[in-house]
């Protein structure tokens, strides 16, 4: 079964965005705000719940839907590009409470900060964050993704997924059980994220609109960040899981760009809050609570 996500004690659609984006609060009220970026580009926030919940003993945690994922779709024809998430960010960061801003993003939502922080050298109005946390950050360079990409598709190819994949078909659950069977597949589809593949059970399923995607991916083009990062002058802890199939030499270097602190999990695939949630979350907060004023 699927985790348990406990509802939000605030939620609603933001107004000053292009398109109304859905978000949602939990955590400590009055206590200093944390706004949490998810990965994608396409998917929706439900999928860090309730594990990053953990981290509202001590924070206002807020989320939001990015535009075309979760509950922020929208039939709108016009491409989602990597432009149109920095210009959502902007907006959600002055509409919501996020003073002082401290941005965790998590996988494209890493990517996704980095983003916005290198276009504040264009766009100086956007307010720099007081600090980062990029857990497992998606590639910072195309090379890094083709390489990702290679690997996931390994994994997903090997003989465990395949053993797995068998076992499902010849278990009869498709037609005793078609939810059951969802989930089942649902779990074989990120296999490959997971140093150990059993743990995929305990991730909150989640969709990705592929079109949302595949317009972001592309609008970067034959991206390269990593040059970039140096003179990011941002407080910034990064955090990657050694079997993450994402090459850690990505968020090594990114983290000698940023002089960021570098936590790498082991034990740990693309997952580190399902797989190594202790470890992960102490490292976080041990970082908010240091640079904290």
């Amino acid at each position: 079964m699927p985790p348990i996500i406990p509802p939000p004690d605030a939620s609603g659609q933001t107004t000053t965005t292009a398109r109304p984006l859905y978000w949602c609060a939990y955590g400590a009220r009055n206590a200093t705000p944390v706004l949490i970026l998810h990965g994608g580009p396409g998917a929706h926030h439900d999928y860090l719940l309730p594990q990053f919940l953990q981290l509202g003993s001590e924070h206002r945690l807020l989320f939001y839907d990015q535009r075309g994922g979760g509950r922020s779709k929208t039939d709108d024809v016009a491409p989602i590009t990597w432009r149109t998430h920095i210009e959502d960010l902007d907006r959600v960061v002055q509409e919501l409470p996020t003073a002082p801003l401290t941005l965790v993003g998590y996988s494209w939502g890493a990517l996704l900060a980095l983003l916005y922080c290198l276009e504040r050298r264009n766009q100086p109005n956007l307010i720099l964050p007081s600090r980062l946390v990029l857990v497992d950050p998606a590639p910072l360079s195309w090379r890094f993704r083709d390489a990702f990409e290679a690997e996931f598709n390994r994994r997903q190819g090997g003989p465990e997924v395949t053993r797995l994949k068998g076992e499902v078909a010849a278990s009869g659950l498709r037609e005793g059980d078609p939810a059951g069977y969802r989930q089942r597949m649902f779990e074989l589809s990120v296999a490959g994220y997971f140093a150990d593949p059993g743990r995929a059970r305990e991730l909150t399923p989640f969709r990705v609109t592929g079109k949302v995607q595949q317009s972001v991916w592309e609008s970067l083009g034959d991206f390269d960040l990593l040059d970039s990062l140096h003179g990011l002058d941002v407080p910034t802890l990064i955090v990657h899981g050694r079997q993450d199939p994402i090459p850690l030499d990505s968020s090594d270097q990114a983290a000698r760009a940023l002089k960021a602190r570098f936590l790498v999990l082991e034990a740990s695939g693309h997952v580190p809050y399902v797989e190594q949630p202790n470890a992960l979350f102490s490292a976080i907060t041990q970082f908010l609570r240091d640079t904290t004023g």
